[in-house]
């Protein structure tokens, strides 16, 4: 499929409201309702648009210490590493994790109410995984730039 400026007009008001009406946007955009809706169907059928959700914020949530963690693997068996995937995964505390070039093999992005609830996620959870061979903490003081639109 390919895009037009069109779709990314569609996917930018998308990723600034989700919840405008169809009828709104399609205003905005200078489209009928009818032909909007089908463009959005076909955005979604064809993977440009993967999901719709909430920006929550986590401090009313309770989760106000913040990590990115930067995890080293002992080796890289290939059943140690779907484990590890898996554990991670399930992970509720986990909200990202990227498997990057460089000095460690995963980077993850981890939310928890407190310092205590972290240390218990590193000696509860993350060191107790077989291809774990160590981590390194960056506990995130101030978020500068969070969940922008991909497209301007």
């Amino acid at each position: 499929m390919e895009i037009t400026d069109r779709d990314r007009s569609i996917l930018s008001l998308l990723q600034q409201d989700a919840r405008m009406s169809n009828a709104d946007m399609a205003e905005t955009i200078g489209m009928s309702a009818s032909a909007l809706w089908r463009r959005v169907r076909a955005l979604e059928d064809a993977g440009a648009i993967v999901r719709y959700g909430a920006i929550v914020n986590p401090a009313v949530l309770g989760l106000e210490f913040q990590a990115i963690v930067h995890v080293h693997l002992t080796r890289h068996d290939p059943e140690k590493l779907v484990e590890f995937i898996r554990a991670i995964e399930g992970n509720t505390l986990v909200q990202e994790c990227y498997a990057t070039t460089g000095q460690a093999d995963y980077h993850l992005r981890v939310l928890a109410p407190d310092l205590d609830a972290y240390n218990n996620f590193l000696e509860q959870f993350l060191f107790r995984l077989p291809a774990v061979a160590s981590a390194q903490t960056n506990m995130v003081l101030r978020t500068i730039k969070q969940n922008k639109p991909v497209l301007p």
